[in-house]
């Protein structure tokens, strides 16, 4: 679950993840998580703490929100830590509502599906 913006005893330095969200409207709110946070917990914790400037945008469940970061969808179980995200600095991501992810290799195996026709031609 998010980090609390006190330290924890016996820490130098912050292991804090700032993120920047971005929804498509372009409003943006800032965030602090734990590397241990995944793409499921900061949806939820979004979602119940919804920032007073995104009414508008306000969505009917937390299981359809979706973080896009390097223009890859973040699948549920990836935690920050493992974005390897520089704690400390803070880091931009979009939000977006969206019922389904795409899966991770549908993209590829689209290409190869357009590949399969044939391009010979018949010299006489």
């Amino acid at each position: 679950m998010p980090v609390s913006s006190q330290p924890a005893e016996g820490h130098l330095m912050s292991t804090e993840v700032h993120l920047r969200l971005i929804l498509v409207s372009g409003k943006t709110q800032d965030f602090t998580f734990s590397p241990n946070d995944s793409a499921t917990d900061i949806a939820k914790h979004v979602f119940e703490n919804w920032p007073a400037g995104w009414e508008e945008e306000r969505v009917s469940s937390p299981s359809i929100l979706r973080l896009i970061f390097q223009g890859r969808f973040l699948h549920g179980n990836v935690t920050l830590g493992a974005l390897k995200l520089p704690p400390g600095r803070t880091t931009v991501m979009h939000l977006v509502a969206r019922e389904t992810l795409p899966e991770p290799n549908s993209h590829g195996q689209r290409n190869r599906e357009k590949t399969t026709e044939s391009n010979c031609c018949l010299l006489l």
